[in-house]
């Protein structure tokens, strides 16, 4: 089959298209012929090395098709189920892929393959950060930067669907509109606006309870400054480049302030919580509260150009490759 692989890590360019054999299934493992890939940010860090990988190595973590041979001992899975996933190791930049079959949940009638790889890691992501990490309540302000990004805009609908007061950031006029489009309250263009000043002049002065940056570097002091006394802040992405080591003191000045670096592997850890995310996600989706559309798809082959759109903040919403 052909694969994706990185040698050494580097720019876009250490992508190469390759033949590999295409593996047999072991225990408890199944393995999918993909129909469509999610292109993520992790990716992108995977390659350049910020996310360590031993090399050579696959990238991608998120994809959708059907399964065509499983391993002994697998229970979650069969031959024909039409399945999505986010695992590890990487692996999905490619025509098929080996999973642990307990990573595997089944997508639903209605919702396309297409939709489910876009949404596994994005949706799944919300989940975690507006369901689990800060159960988002009706009223309720919250800051989200990247707005328009493939998080950002699941989360602006999601948002609007539980009835919060969403500030957004974003870095242009045309991702204001989107962001707005899809459900943000207030929208901050961060790139002409002191954003922490802008939420402070939103909120009465008060700040909010919780902020998600997924920008990471450029976006990190701001965000504890937008953060009321005993705020939590969110920090689950390096956009910008990697957060710098923080005095925790600065927490106690700035009020007392909650900080935490989570990852989505780690809250779908256990396949009853991976379970719980899927039928929340499939299920907002197919009420038509949260609205997925893939604007962007690349063959298999051109993955080089997707990163570097991606990273070139040329996107908006859900990137695929196609197999």
């Amino acid at each position: 089959m052909k694969a994706i692989r990185i040698h050494e890590n580097g720019g876009p360019e250490v992508l190469r298209l390759e033949e590999v054999k295409l593996a047999q299934p072991g225990p408890g493992q199944a393995r999918v012929r993909l129909t469509a890939i999610g292109v993520n940010f992790i990716d992108t860090y995977h390659r350049t090395g910020l996310y360590k990988l031993p090399l050579p190595a696959g990238l991608g973590v998120e994809g959708a098709g059907v399964v065509e041979a499983v391993g002994p001992g697998v229970t979650h899975a069969q031959v024909g189920d039409r399945v999505a996933y986010v695992a590890r190791p990487p692996g999905a930049y490619a025509e098929a892929a080996i999973v642990a079959s307990d990573r595997l949940v089944r997508i639903p009638d209605g919702v396309s393959d297409e939709v489910a790889a876009a949404v596994m890691l994005k949706g799944m992501t919300v989940w975690m950060l507006i369901r689990r990490i800060h159960a988002v309540k009706p009223g309720e302000s919250v800051l989200f930067h990247a707005a328009a990004g493939g998080v950002g805009l699941i989360a602006m609908q999601w948002l609007r669907a539980i009835g919060a007061r969403t500030i957004a950031t974003v870095g242009s006029d045309a991702k204001a509109e989107l962001a707005r489009s899809s459900g943000a309250s207030e929208v901050i263009v961060y790139t002409r606006e002191d954003f922490p000043k802008r939420v402070r002049e939103l909120t009465g002065g008060a700040g909010v309870p919780v902020v998600y940056d997924s920008v990471g570097k450029s976006t990190f002091e701001g965000s504890l400054d937008s953060l009321a006394p005993m705020g939590l802040m969110v920090s689950y992405g390096n956009a910008s480049g990697a957060v710098p080591p923080v005095d925790i003191a600065q927490l106690a000045v700035k009020g007392s302030l909650f900080l935490t670096r989570p990852t989505l592997f780690s809250y779908t850890a256990r396949r009853e919580d991976l379970e719980e995310a899927a039928r929340e996600l499939f299920a907002i989706i197919q009420s038509g509260k949260v609205r997925i559309d893939v604007k962007h798809r690349w063959p298999l082959a051109r993955a080089a150009e997707a990163h570097r759109a991606l990273e070139g903040r040329e996107t908006t919403g859900s990137v695929l490759l196609v197999p």
